[in-house]
């Protein structure tokens, strides 16, 4: 399968936390891919003064290696904070910190010497009391959400984007099938140093670019509901609208934001993403809480959820996943999650299936439940 395992790595880093008012969870998983390339980095009480009511949140999503993710998510919050215009210009510290990082890296001799040659996207958040700074890289994404509704989102740096391009041309590069030299499918990155050396032309006007888009929002605490940061192994299956008004469905049933990243993952991967998933979830004071009436809602389903599979499982002694799946699908189950439909169904299914029909399960059970 190249690049792809035979069977999916389904297990997840978990972890969650809260400080400065806010609440986290964070999921990843390796999923199909042969390696996990993904890292991130959550820390609530950033330093001593002001700073100890400043959080950090951050998703770096590694390709051709894990090196350049790992090493950035240990050391671009350090490098942001050890600019001279942090704290007087926040936005101007993120944007040199990100560069002068990118320049540290060039030093470090795996990767001055070729044998390392990965490079990471990011997407990262400093949380103060007033304001949310967000800055991306690449194709990792960032979304601010108000009333189960995306308000606020990055722009994914792609080759084909008129701005992206225009810069590659001009360093003397091509974009073929919406890649870097028909190579890299991100405009943007750390690391990645084998676009990076045009001659005559500074860090921000080469082939891959390592310079931020940087944003500033004012918080508003009885609006704000969550922020995402996540990889494009999440976004490649989920739209911005899709993921908030699950997300916002799934705090109305648990307040355990492990469990509500972990079920974002798995809806993933039952629909059919093939790359490495992280996400890092941001609960502000406004965002929704577990009522009595979606729980009991959420017991309904799962109980009809399992009825129906069991009628289905009686009627056909060789039923297979797809056969399931498609049952299921024709069923219109109501009260399925507003935007996770019935992937967001499919650990339950899963299990359903395997107790009821084991030696069925054995293959296909992670064919994507939505084709």
């Amino acid at each position: 399968m190249g690049a792809f395992l035979d069977k999916p790595m389904t297990e997840k880093f978990l972890e969650s936390g809260e400080g400065n008012g806010l609440k986290y969870g964070v999921a990843s998983m390796q999923g199909w891919r042969i390696e996990m390339e993904d890292a991130h980095m959550a820390k609530t009480q950033l330093g001593e003064g002001e700073l100890k009511d400043w959080s950090y949140f951050a998703v770096f999503d590694g390709h051709a290696g894990a090196g350049v993710s790992k090493h950035c998510a240990a050391h671009l919050l350090e490098a942001i904070m050890a600019t001279e215009e942090f704290q007087e210009d926040t936005k101007k510290g993120i944007h040199n910190g990100f560069l002068e990082l990118d320049n540290q890296m060039r030093s470090l001799p795996e990767l001055s010497s070729g044998e390392d040659r990965s490079g990471t996207t990011a997407v990262c958040a400093f949380v103060s009391p007033r304001l949310i700074y967000i800055a991306n890289c690449g194709d990792s994404r960032a979304v601010l959400c108000r009333q189960g509704e995306p308000v606020f989102s990055t722009q994914d740096h792609k080759p084909a984007l008129p701005s992206e391009q225009d810069r590659i041309v001009k360093a003397g590069g091509t974009v073929m099938i919406s890649r870097v030299n028909g190579s890299l499918a991100v405009s943007r990155a750390l690391g990645d140093y084998d676009y990076k050396n045009v001659e005559g032309r500074g860090p921000c006007e080469q082939l891959v670019s390592p310079e931020p888009d940087i944003f500033v929002r004012d918080r508003d605490d009885k609006a704000d509901e969550f922020l995402i940061l996540a990889c494009d192994g999440v976004w490649d299956v989920m739209t911005n609208e899709e993921l908030c008004q699950y997300i916002h469905s799934r705090l109305l049933v648990t307040g355990n934001l492990s469990e509500v990243t972990s079920q974002v993952i798995d809806t993933c991967l039952y629909r059919g993403s093939r790359d490495n998933m992280s996400i890092v979830l941001v609960i502000f004071p406004g965002a929704p809480i577990p009522t009595q009436e979606a729980i009991e809602a959420e017991k309904e389903l799962d109980a009809t959820i399992e009825r129906r599979i069991r009628e289905i499982a009686q009627q056909d002694s060789e039923l297979d996943w797809v056969n399931l799946i498609k049952k299921l699908k024709e069923m219109e189950l109501e009260g399925l999650p507003p935007g996770g439909g019935l992937a967001s169904k499919g650990t339950l299914v899963a299990e359903i299936f395997k107790k009821l029909c084991p030696d069925q399960a054995e293959s296909n059970i992670f064919m994507d439940p939505t084709e």
